[in-house]
């Protein structure tokens, strides 16, 4: 388990990267990948959406183009305090403090889960998938966005001793072991030679 998969740790690291996080972001995970994974989700007005690991707001600005039902969840207060900041504290969002592993929300609460860079601060992301099967809609689909395992040798012991990196295949055997079904994966890239994003959209099996 890397050292930023320790919840605590994950809390102290954010409240100083929420700090710059909005200027570090784009070089990772831009606009441009966040609406190709929005035009994959394919939300419609109206429906419920849950933001896990909202952060600073950058998906959520995203998904505010479909629908007005967002729901934003972070255990970081540094981050979601830069949310507030845009969005207010009730105005645009519904914004709430907690655990991914735990959702404070009732079963089949929502049309859509979204996360995009929060999975690989999980400690226990099987746990977490299977949370967010419980609490969006049977049918419906969730996306989850993560840093994709690197190909070096150096750069995966590297990223093991930090977070969670992950190839389709361990993507796969997750979104199948918390029991979802039409899994598939994409991997996004910034640029040329920038970290890769593994992309996955599965949905919760019909009753």
């Amino acid at each position: 388990m890397g050292v930023l998969e320790d919840k605590a740790n994950a809390r102290l690291f954010y409240k100083y990267l929420s700090k710059v996080y909005d200027q570090i972001n784009p070089f990772i995970w831009n606009e441009e990948m966040r609406d190709a994974a929005l035009e994959w989700l394919a939300i419609e007005q109206g429906d419920r959406v849950l933001d896990v690991g909202c952060g600073t707001g950058f998906a959520t600005e995203g998904l505010l183009r479909y629908t007005d039902n967002i729901h934003g969840l972070d255990q970081s207060r540094h981050q979601m305090e830069k949310a507030f900041e845009k969005f207010g504290t009730r105005e645009k969002v519904r914004f709430y403090r907690g655990d991914a592993e735990r959702l404070p929300f009732a079963d089949d609460a929502f049309d859509v889960v979204w996360s995009s860079g929060s999975i690989e601060y999980w400690p226990n992301p099987v746990d977490a998938l299977a949370e967010f099967r419980r609490v969006v809609k049977p049918g419906h689909r969730v996306l989850v966005v993560g840093p994709d395992y690197p190909n070096s040798r150096v750069f995966q012991e590297l990223a093991d001793a930090i977070m969670l990196f992950y190839d389709e295949t361990e993507a796969q055997r997750m979104f199948e072991e918390a029991g979802f079904v039409d899994i598939e994966h994409h991997i996004q890239q910034a640029y040329p030679g920038s970290p890769r994003a593994i992309t996955t959209i599965a949905r919760a099996p019909e009753e």
